[in-house]
C-alpha cells in the first residue's frame, strides 16, 4: 500500500518527534514560568486547556465521512503507531490513575475483602497473549468494521448480531461512564470548577476528535495522548525514586522499600495511638449496629435531635455558619428506613474494616491475606483471597480478548501480519508503564508511611484540604482519638487519586501536578474515544440489514453514527456525574461482562465449524445473564437496600469478578445448543436420503 511505504512512515516519525520535542519544551517554558512566579491557578487551567485543543486539532484535521476511514481509519495505520493507540485506548483512567491506588490499598495480592492487587497487571497484561493468538489476526482476515458483523457473516441472520450489539453497548457504555468520572476528576482539580462542570469541560476534546473523524482521528489522537500519558507516569515515578533512594530507576530499586515497609506496619500495628484509633472504630461499628436494631425509630430520633439542635443555636444567637451546619447535617440525614439501612450498614461494615491493624489494609508484600496453616477462619480467609485472585485475573484476561472497543482497533492495520506485530507492539508499550505502576505503589506507601503519619494536624499539606474538595470520597483525614497527631489509622485514600497526588506528596513542582492531570486525562479521553465510537456504531452500523452475506455502509450512516455518538456521550455524562462508583470497579465489572458475552461464542465460533446460531445466541443470553444476575444479587449495596444481609457469594468470589461464572456457562449452553441444532441436521439429511 502507499500509505505504508517508507516515506509515508518517515513522515509519521518526523511529526510524532517534533511534537514530542515541542511538548517537552512547554514542560520546561512552564517549569520556568513557575519559578518566575506563575501562579498554580493559571497553571492547571493552561494544561487543560491546551490538551484538549491539541487533541481538537487532530480531531478537525483528520475529519472525514468516508465508511472506511471513519469505522477502521482506512486500514492503514502501521503496527508500531496502532500499537501506541492501542496501549493509550488501553490505559485508561483505570489504569493511569486507579492501577496505582489499587496497589496501594490492597498490596500485591489483595485480601479477601478486596481482591485485587497485581491480579490487574497479570490480567491485563496476559489478555493480550489470548488477542494475539486466539481472536485480532483471525478478525482482522475478515476486513470487519466491528465485532458484531463477526456474528453476523459468521452465523448470518440479525439475531447474534443484534444480541452481540446489545452487549457492545452495556459494557462499552459502563466503561465509558468510568472514563468520563475520571475526566470530571480531573478538570476539576486542574481549573477548580464544579464535578459536573469538569465533566462537560472534558467531554468537548472527546467529542470534537470522535465526532469529527472517527476511527481516523481517534488512532492520530491516541498515539500523542500516549507521549503524553507516558511521560506523565515516568517523570514522577522516577522523580520519586530518586528522592528516596537516590536513583530514577524505579521499577529497578523500589524494592529496597519493601523491607522498610514491612517494619514501618510492625511498628504502626504495635503502637498504642493506633489501637486507641482501632479502639474508636470499633465503638463506631456498634453504634451504627445498634441503629440498624430499629432503623425507623434511630432515624426519627436523630431527626428530632437535630431539630432540637437547630433551635437552640438559634434561641442562643450563634453564629449563622452554624446553624447553616447543622441544616445541613439535618438535610444529609437519609430519606426513609430503607436508605438508612443501606447507610448505615455500609458505614458499620466499613468501621469494622477500619478497625483492622493499618485500617484495614493488608501487609504490603504478604502472598495472600490470611494463614493457611492458622484457626479456621485465617484458613478460610487465605482460600478466599487466593480464589478471587485467580477469579480476577482469569476475568481480566478474558474480558481483554473480548472488549469490543479494543478488538476493532486490529481492523486499522493494512494486513494480517501487521495485526501481529501490532500487538507486541501494544504490548512492548503496555509494559513501560505497568512495570512502573508497582513500584509507585510502593514509594507511595513509603512516603506516607515515613513522612505523613505522626504529622500535626495543624500543619497538614493544602493539598489533602483541596483534593477533599474535589470529591470527600477521593481522601478523609479525622482526628478519631483527639491527639492532634495524625495515625496510618486516620487517614483514608481513594484508589482514584494515589497517582494524581503523588507530585504534591513527594514536594514536586506544581508543573508536575499539571503533567500529571493532563496525562490521567490523556488516558480517560483516548479510552472514551474509543468506547464512544463502539456504542454509536453498535446503535447504527450493527443495526442494519446485511446484504448478500455483506454489511454495507454508506456515507448517511456514518452521519447518523456521529450524532448517535453525541447521544451517548450525553447520557454517560450525565450518569457519571452520578459518581455510581470508584473507576477501577466500574471497569472491573465491564471486563467480566464482556468476558461471559463474547469470548464463548467468538472463540467457538472462530475454531469450531460445528458452532450454529441458535449456539451462539444461547452462549452470549446464558453467559451474559448468569454474570449481571450474580453482580446484582450478590452486591453489597443492593443487598443492604433490600434489607438482606451481606452475603450470597458463590465460594467466596466477589460481584466483580462474575464472568468467572459466566463464560463457562456460555461455553456450555454454546456448545450443548450447537450439539443439538448439528444433531437435528444430520436427522434431517438422514430423512431426507432414505
Amino acid at each position: 500500500m502507499a500509505d505504508s511505504a517508507p516515506g509515508y512512515v518517515r513522515r509519521l516519525h518526523r511529526n510524532i518527534g517534533l511534537f514530542v520535542v515541542g511538548f517537552v519544551a512547554f514542560l520546561l517554558l512552564m517549569y520556568w514560568a513557575e519559578r518566575k512566579g506563575l501562579s498554580r491557578g493559571w497553571i492547571g487551567p493552561i494544561f487543560l486547556f491546551l490538551s484538549v485543543m491539541v487533541y481538537a486539532v487532530i480531531g478537525i484535521y483528520s475529519r472525514t465521512t468516508d465508511p472506511e476511514g471513519f469505522y477502521v481509519a482506512g486500514r492503514r495505520i502501521p503496527p508500531m503507531y496502532n500499537g501506541m493507540a492501542t496501549a493509550a485506548d488501553w490505559m485508561s483512567a483505570a489504569s493511569f490513575i486507579s492501577l496505582a491506588g489499587a496497589l496501594y490499598l490492597q498490596g500485591f495480592s489483595g485480601t479477601a475483602a478486596h481482591p485485587g492487587g497485581l491480579a490487574y497487571v497479570l490480567g491485563w497484561t496476559g489478555g493480550f497473549c489470548l488477542v494475539a493468538v486466539l481472536i485480532a489476526p483471525r478478525l482482522r482476515a475478515m476486513q470487519l468494521y466491528t465485532v458484531p458483523d463477526f456474528y453476523a457473516v459468521r452465523f448470518g441472520g440479525r439475531g447474534p448480531r443484534l444480541l452481540a450489539a446489545l452487549g457492545a453497548v452495556a459494557c462499552s457504555f459502563m466503561y465509558v461512564v468510568a472514563q468520563i468520572y475520571g475526566i470530571g476528576l480531573i478538570a476539576s482539580r486542574l481549573t477548580g470548577v464544579q464535578f459536573e462542570i469538569g465533566i462537560l469541560l472534558g467531554l468537548g476534546g472527546v467529542l470534537l476528535c470522535s465526532f469529527l473523524g472517527g476511527m481516523r482521528a481517534i488512532t492520530w489522537t491516541q498515539v500523542v495522548q500516549y507521549v503524553v500519558l507516558l511521560l506523565a507516569f515516568l517523570i514522577p515515578v522516577s522523580w520519586l525514586a530518586y528522592k528516596q533512594l537516590g536513583t530514577p530507576l524505579a521499577p529497578l530499586a523500589y524494592g529496597e522499600q519493601l523491607p522498610k515497609i514491612e517494619r514501618l506496619e510492625q511498628a504502626l500495628i504495635d503502637s498504642k495511638s493506633e489501637q486507641q484509633v482501632r479502639a474508636a472504630y470499633v465503638q463506631r461499628a456498634r453504634e451504627y449496629e445498634a441503629r440498624l436494631r430499629d432503623p425507623a425509630a434511630a432515624l426519627a430520633t436523630e431527626r428530632d435531635q437535630l431539630d432540637e439542635r437547630i433551635r437552640m443555636l438559634k434561641a442562643q444567637g450563634v453564629d449563622f455558619s452554624l446553624v447553616m451546619a447543622a441544616r445541613r447535617e439535618l438535610a444529609a440525614l437519609p430519606r426513609d428506613e430503607a436508605s438508612a439501612r443501606e447507610l448505615w450498614t455500609r458505614a458499620m461494615n466499613e468501621s469494622l474494616e477500619r478497625a483492622k491493624p493499618l485500617g484495614g489494609l493488608p501487609r504490603h508484600g504478604q502472598a495472600f491475606s490470611g494463614d493457611p496453616d492458622g484457626s479456621p477462619a485465617e484458613r478460610a480467609e487465605f482460600q478466599h483471597s487466593r480464589l478471587n485472585f485467580m477469579a480476577l485475573m482469569f476475568c481480566l484476561m478474558v474480558g481483554t480478548a473480548s472488549l469490543p472497543h479494543l478488538l476493532t482497533r486490529f481492523y486499522t492495520t493494512p494486513s494480517v501480519a501487521d495485526t501481529r506485530r501490532s500487538v507486541a507492539w501494544s504490548l512492548f508499550f503496555i509494559a513501560l508503564l505497568y512495570i512502573s505502576t508497582p513500584a509507585l505503589a510502593v514509594l507511595v506507601k513509603y512516603e506516607i508511611m515515613q513522612g505523613l503519619v505522626g504529622s500535626s494536624f495543624d500543619q497538614l499539606p493544602h493539598w489533602i484540604a483541596q483534593w477533599a474538595r474535589v470529591d470527600p470520597g477521593l481522601i478523609s483525614v479525622q482526628d478519631i482519638n483527639g491527639d492532634r497527631i495524625l495515625q496510618f489509622g486516620e487517614i483514608r485514600l481513594g484508589a482514584d487519586m494515589i497517582m494524581l497526588a503523588t507530585p504534591e506528596l513527594g514536594g514536586l513542582p506544581y508543573v508536575v501536578s499539571g503533567l500529571v492531570a493532563a496525562g490521567g486525562l490523556a488516558a480517560a479521553l483516548s479510552t472514551a474515544d474509543g468506547l464512544l465510537l463502539t456504542i454509536s456504531n453498535a446503535l447504527v452500523h450493527d443495526a442494519m440489514p446485511i446484504t448478500d452475506g455483506q454489511v454495507r455502509v454508506t456515507d448517511n450512516h456514518v452521519i447518523l453514527s456521529k450524532f448517535m455518538l453525541l447521544a451517548a456521550a450525553m447520557l454517560a455524562a450525565t450518569v457519571a456525574a452520578l459518581k455510581p462508583a470508584e473507576i477501577l470497579l466500574l471497569v472491573t465489572a465491564s471486563f467480566s461482562l464482556a468476558a461471559a458475552t463474547f469470548f464463548p461464542s467468538m472463540v467457538l465460533g472462530l475454531f469450531w465449524r460445528g458452532a450454529t446460531r441458535r449456539g451462539a445466541v444461547a452462549g452470549m443470553l446464558a453467559g451474559a445473564g448468569l454474570t449481571l444476575g450474580y453482580m446484582l444479587f450478590s452486591a453489597a449495596s443492593v443487598r443492604a437496600w433490600w434489607g438482606v444481609p451481606p452475603g450470597g457469594l458463590w465460594w467466596g468470589i466477589h460481584p466483580v469478578s462474575a464472568g468467572v461464572f459466566g463464560v463457562p456457562a456460555g461455553f456450555v449452553a454454546m456448545g450443548l445448543v450447537s450439539w443439538w441444532d448439528g444433531r437435528a441436521t444430520r436427522r434431517s439429511r438422514t430423512a431426507r436420503s432414505d
